[in-house]
C-alpha cells in the first residue's frame, strides 16, 4: 500500500515563513526529500529548517498512512526515539540547578540496585560511559517487546548484569543508562518524567510533545519497515514502556525545531548548562568519545555540530544543529529502514551551508597516473598533446604508429579499469610505470617511461595485449 501510494501522494503542506528560502532553494529541498524517499522506499517525511534562529521552512511529504486522512500533515507527531535523550539529559541539568542532585552523584544514591551503582555517576549514565549493558541494541523489536514493561523491570533484567567495562573507561551506547537516569529524575523531582519535561521545557517553549507510546493510530503517521528488499509493511509498535526515558517522545518537526532554537538562543537551560551538555565527555585515559550529555558532537565547516539520531519501531529521525550558524535541520521519517532521514538532513545542510572540500594535494605518483591516463585517451583518439612527449617519443608516434593506435584502440571505447601495476622504478634515467587497461573482454598493458618529476615528459608509451 505504501509504495504504490507514494507516487500519488507526494503532497506538501504550506511552508512556514518559507520566503526566507529562495524559490531555487525550496525546489532543491523538495528534490532532496523526494529523491531520498523514492530511492529508499520510505513512505513519508516531515522536515523543518532553522536559519538565523528562526523556523523558515516546514513541509510534510509522502504517504503518512491511514491515520492521516487528508494527505501529509506538517503538524503530525512522529516518534523521535533517541533524539529524546537530550531532553532527559536537560532534565538532569535543570534538577542540578534546583539543587536536587549533582551530575557527579553516584547512582547508588538514587537507584542502589544497579550493578556497581556506587562506582557509576549520573554523568556517566548520560554520556554512555557507565558500562551498563544496552537492553535494545537490535534494529528490530524482539519478543519481550510485545509485552508492556516498567523501568524497574528493565533494570532488573539488564541493569543488574555485570558491567561491560569499568565506568569511565570506554564508550558504549546504552539505553539502559537512560532508563536509570529517568528513574533518578522522577525520584529527585517527585514528578513523572513527562510531567517534569512538560512543566520545565515543553510549556515554556510552546512545544506539543506526547508520550511516543500514545502516538499510534488515528491522527498519527504509520510506522513501517521492510524485510530485505520486500514490500513496505506497517510496523507493529512495541508495547508500552520500552522507550521510556531513552526515547520517550513524539512531536512534530516544527516542535523539535523549537527546541533547537532554544539551544541556539541558550533559553530554558542556562548558557552554562547548554555548554555542559555540548562538552565532550572524555574517557579516563583522555580518549575522545565525540559525545556530550545526550548529544553527538562533530563539526561542519570548522564549527561545532550538535546532533542525534533516533530509531523507534517503524520510525527514524535526525536532528542536527550548528549553534554558531544559528542553523538546524529536523528530518523525521515513518520507516525504520533506508537511511532517508540522514540523507535528507545532510543534503539540506550541504545545500544551505556548503563547505568547500579541502584541497588535497595529489602525490607525485597520482599526478603521473592521471597524466598517463590523459595521454592514453589522446592516443586512442588520435590527437596526442605532443608537448607531453620527448623528442624520441614524438619520433616514435609517426603517422603510421598514431593511426594504428587510434584505429585499434578507439573501437574498444572507455576502459573499465586503468590502474597502475607494481611500483615505479628507475631505468636509464627515466621512471618506468606500467598500467593495466581492462575492458569487458580483454586486458591490455601500457609500459611507460618518463622523465623524473611531476612535469616529466613521456619517453615511451607502448600499449600491448596482456
Amino acid at each position: 500500500m505504501f509504495r504504490s501510494a507514494f507516487a500519488a501522494t507526494l503532497l506538501i503542506a504550506t511552508p512556514a515563513a518559507a520566503q526566507q528560502l529562495t524559490p531555487e532553494q525550496t525546489a532543491k529541498v523538495d528534490t532532496i526529500v523526494a529523491d531520498a524517499l523514492k530511492s529508499s522506499g520510505v513512505p513519508s517525511a516531515s522536515v523543518a529548517i532553522v536559519r538565523e534562529g528562526k523556523i523558515v521552512f516546514t513541509k510534510a511529504y509522502g504517504d503518512q498512512g491511514p491515520g492521516i486522512a487528508r494527505g501529509p500533515d506538517v503538524n503530525a507527531k512522529y516518534q523521535i526515539a533517541s533524539v529524546s535523550k537530550q531532553f532527559t539529559a536537560a532534565a538532569i541539568l535543570l534538577l542540578e540547578d534546583e539543587g536536587k542532585l549533582s551530575l557527579d552523584d553516584k547512582v547508588s544514591k538514587w537507584v542502589p540496585d544497579v550493578t556497581d551503582a556506587d562506582k557509576i555517576t549520573i554523568r556517566q549514565l548520560l554520556s554512555h560511559t557507565a558500562g551498563l549493558q544496552d537492553y535494545w541494541p537490535q534494529d528490530y523489536s524482539f519478543k519481550a517487546m510485545e509485552t508492556a514493561v516498567t523501568p524497574q523491570q528493565i533494570v532488573d533484567r539488564w541493569g543488574k548484569k555485570p558491567l561491560d567495562f569499568t565506568p569511565g573507561t570506554a564508550w558504549q551506547y546504552s539505553n539502559t543508562g537512560y532508563v536509570v537516569a529517568g528513574m533518578i529524575i522522577e525520584k529527585a523531582s517527585g514528578r513523572k518524567l513527562l510531567d517534569y519535561l512538560e512543566a520545565k521545557i515543553f510549556k515554556p517553549l510552546g512545544i506539543h510533545a506526547i508520550d511516543q507510546d500514545q502516538a499510534v493510530g488515528k491522527g498519527f503517521p504509520q510506522g513501517t519497515h521492510r524485510y530485505a528488499l520486500g514490500p513496505v509493511r506497517p510496523a507493529k509498535p512495541a508495547a508500552d514502556g520500552w522507550l521510556w526515558a531513552a526515547g520517550e517522545l513524539a512531536m512534530s518537526a516544527a516542535d523539535l525545531a523549537r527546541w533547537d532554537i532554544a539551544r541556539i538562543d541558550r533559553k530554558v537551560l542556562t548558557p552554562e548548562d547548554w555548554a555542559v551538555q555540548e562538552t565532550e565527555v572524555k574517557l579516563a585515559d583522555g580518549s575522545p568519545t565525540r559525545y556530550g550529555l545526550g548529544v553527538s558532537l562533530g563539526e561542519h565547516g570548522g564549527k561545532k555540530e550538535v546532533s542525534h539520531g533516533g530509531e523507534a519501531v517503524g520510525f527514524l529521525s535526525s536532528n542536527l544543529v550548528i549553534p554558531e550558524e544559528r542553523f538546524a535541520v529536523v528530518s523525521l521519517v515513518s520507516a525504520d529502514f533506508g537511511g532517508a532521514h540522514d540523507v535528507i538532513a545532510q543534503g539540506i545542510t550541504d545545500l544551505l551551508l556548503p563547505v568547500a572540500a579541502p584541497a588535497t594535494a595529489l602525490t607525485l605518483d597520482q599526478q603521473r597516473d592521471a597524466l598517463a591516463r590523459k595521454l592514453f585517451d589522446q592516443l586512442r583518439a588520435g590527437t596526442p598533446d605532443r608537448s607531453l612527449m620527448t623528442e624520441d617519443a614524438n619520433y616514435f608516434f609517426d603517422a603510421t604508429a598514431l593511426g594504428d593506435y587510434c584505429d585499434s584502440l578507439a573501437p574498444l571505447g572507455e576502459p573499465l579499469v586503468f590502474a597502475p601495476i607494481g611500483k615505479p622504478r628507475l631505468r636509464g634515467g627515466f621512471v618506468n610505470r606500467n598500467y593495466m587497461i581492462r575492458y569487458k573482454d580483454r586486458t591490455l598493458v601500457a609500459v611507460t617511461y618518463a622523465e623524473p618529476g611531476a612535469a616529466g615528459k613521456f619517453e615511451q608509451f607502448l600499449v600491448m595485449p596482456r
